[in-house]
């Protein structure tokens, strides 16, 4: 009875840690705001701000895989300058 008791404890175990890992890989992108200290205005870090990003980087010879929030800060600044003269390529 003690074995059974334990393979049981066992099986509940597995079954919830792989249950939460299945679920962590459902969450789809989160978004986020990015705050623009140059122009002092917030940006949502969306599909279309991915878009403008990978544009600049293609634009300035950047990697575009490279994620903006460890691009140093005069970089980050090039960024926003390119972004500002882009408004039409999107909302904030």
């Amino acid at each position: 009875m003690r074995k059974t008791a334990g393979l049981f404890t066992l099986w509940w175990f597995a079954l919830a840690l792989g249950s939460s890992m299945v679920g962590t890989g459902c969450g789809g992108h989160h978004y986020y705001r990015v705050y623009d200290p140059y122009y002092t205005d917030y940006h949502v870090w969306n599909h279309q701000e991915e878009d403008n990003y990978r544009s600049w980087a293609r634009d300035t010879h950047h990697d575009p895989n490279r994620d903006f929030r460890k691009l140093p800060p005069d970089e980050q600044k090039q960024y926003w300058t390119w972004r500002h003269n882009h408004e039409d390529r999107g909302q904030h």
